[in-house]
């Protein structure tokens, strides 16, 4: 597993529950500040005049002001670059909501890009989850010290005695039920004009940047109606109980003359053509309607406070419910539990094609959310259902740097596609987290032509080297609804496997049997 925990599952390290309580009676209750100052704010709607305003008006026909502009964002690289340039090019305001932002390259040269649009007059509103936040505690404060900005953390650990997530959530462990609750949203909004939304955190392996590993993402670039709707949820956000100035929680002791937003200006990619067309002033973009499955901010209080709305799982299963012809899903963490699976069985009854997209166990960054999704993939393929994993040796084909050739690829995309005819993209994995315990959005998009794009870069780029599922018909001395009759056809060399490829024995039987203490709501 990677530095990051990518689900906002801080659950996962926490197995050694008497060494965790151990450590959390040593350190004593910690708790978040009494009376804090929440000075409210919305998003600025006066942009008319702005320079990016422009550019989303000459991008859009008369007779499609009513329907959102879109563009899908799969290349990595130049979904960051994209970023750094609306922030380049804001005039009013930038509103940003992310789960994780590291204290690494690529957050670094943002957090410095923001503070850059701060001293020049914009109005900065960053909101981060609190979860890995401690870690560019440093960079965060320096940005908010500026009066055009502010940076509020959401649902903050009562501890900051460590800037691990690890240590945090160990002296934490007498609000488990509340900080076990996630923001997991990614949202960037320019000026109220254009939007970025999607899977990718900041951190570098969200943009191809990383040594050891690299995330296979998909954002999609907003404008029109549905930017005001996104920056409306912003509001509720930022306005939220859940939301904590980060004056409020980290001391401005902590600040130094170092830290990410120090970090050198990052040169943009020359050549990139979305980047040449904001620059002339004009964006080619697909028109479509477009809605949004959003959850509260409620959803991640206390368990035993009001529940919160229907959420964003709930609207997404009920559109998978009206399917006629096919569903396909890719999620990087794919537990479908006894509600996902029911759904399944009527679909097949119905007729409906089903497909699923999800990372190997050799790929995967959470071996645990696999082993879940393990238990139920028997039964999907005996529905019928077509598994596709993602062999670790992805990365190499989609890197667009040099010397990355021996990082491992996994899949952290989000998206799906109903009757190709609607199109998901957005933040939610087809979990019990994101049902639960995380806050997510997705944008639901009423477009053939999109949903057409994704099917071929799934085909084209997605699937160059995986594993196709499948029940073996030659293994007679293995029962019916035995896991062991699963083989693994790699889509390259068409070699095939009896057992999850790439990963040895002992390490199968030691998760397998981690497994077994770990509730599925947890993964």
């Amino acid at each position: 597993m990677n530095q990051h925990t990518r689900k906002g599952s801080a659950v996962r390290a926490l197995c050694q529950v008497a060494l965790a309580f151990a450590l959390a009676w040593l350190a004593g209750c910690a708790s978040l500040p009494g009376e804090v100052t929440r000075t409210p704010s919305s998003a600025i709607v006066d942009v008319g005049g702005t320079a990016l305003a422009r550019v989303a008006a000459a991008s859009t026909p008369p007779d499609r002001l009513h329907l959102s502009g879109l563009r899908l964002l799969p290349d990595a690289q130049q979904a960051y670059e994209l970023r750094l340039a609306l922030v380049r090019a804001a005039q009013v305001s930038l509103d940003l909501q992310y789960y994780l932002i590291a204290d690494d390259a690529s957050g670094g040269h943002l957090l410095a890009e923001l503070e850059a649009a701060a001293r020049r007059g914009v109005r900065v509103r960053l909101l981060v989850d609190d979860l890995h936040a401690a870690a560019s505690d440093t960079a965060l404060l320096r940005l908010a010290a500026l009066p055009q900005a502010e940076v509020r953390l959401f649902n903050p650990l009562p501890s900051r005695a460590s800037t691990g997530w690890t240590a945090r959530m160990v002296f934490s462990l007498h609000e488990f039920d509340r900080v076990n609750r996630r923001m997991h949203n990614k949202l960037f909004v320019a000026d109220n004009s254009f939007a970025v939304t999607g899977g990718r955190n900041i951190a570098d392996e969200y943009f191809q940047r990383g040594t050891a590993a690299n995330f296979i993402d998909m954002d999609l670039l907003a404008s029109g109606p549905v930017v005001r709707e996104l920056s409306d949820l912003f509001d509720r956000f930022w306005n939220s109980d859940q939301a904590w100035p980060i004056e409020a929680l980290a001391r401005l002791e902590a600040m130094s003359d170092g830290g990410a937003a120090r970090r050198a200006p990052h040169a943009p990619k020359e050549g990139d053509a979305l980047l040449h067309e904001l620059q002339q002033g004009r964006i080619a973009l697909q028109f479509a309607p477009v809605q949004l499955f959003a959850d509260v901010p409620v959803k991640a209080a206390a368990a035993g406070d009001a529940p919160p709305p229907a959420t964003a799982m709930q609207s997404t299963l009920h559109l998978f419910r009206a399917a006629r012809q096919e569903i396909e899903v890719v999620s990087p963490y794919f537990v479908p539990g006894s509600g996902g699976m029911a759904l399944m069985r009527e679909a097949a009854a119905r007729g409906v094609h089903m497909a699923v997209t999800t990372n190997s166990l050799a790929s995967t960054d959470e071996p645990m959310a696999y082993l879940g999704y393990a238990r139920y993939r028997g039964e999907m393929l005996r529905l019928g259902v077509a598994i596709t994993e993602l062999s670790p040796s992805s990365a190499p084909r989609l890197s667009v740097r040099p010397g990355l050739s021996a990082s491992v690829g996994r899949l952290h995309a989000k998206v799906a596609m109903v009757d190709r005819r609607w199109l998901l993209v957005g933040s939610m994995n087809m979990d019990a987290r994101s049902a639960r315990s995380n806050t997510e959005l997705t944008l639901v998009i009423d477009s053939p032509d999109l949903a057409a794009e994704l099917a071929t870069q799934l085909q084209t780029h997605w699937r160059d080297d995986h594993f196709r599922l499948r029940m073996s018909t030659a293994r007679a001395d293995v029962a019916d609804d035995a896991d062991e009759r699963i083989e693994w056809v790699d889509t390259r060399t068409t070699q095939v496997h009896r057992s999850e490829p790439h990963v040895n024995w002992l390490a199968r039987v030691r998760l397998g049997l981690t497994s077994m203490f770990v509730p599925e709501e947890w993964l």
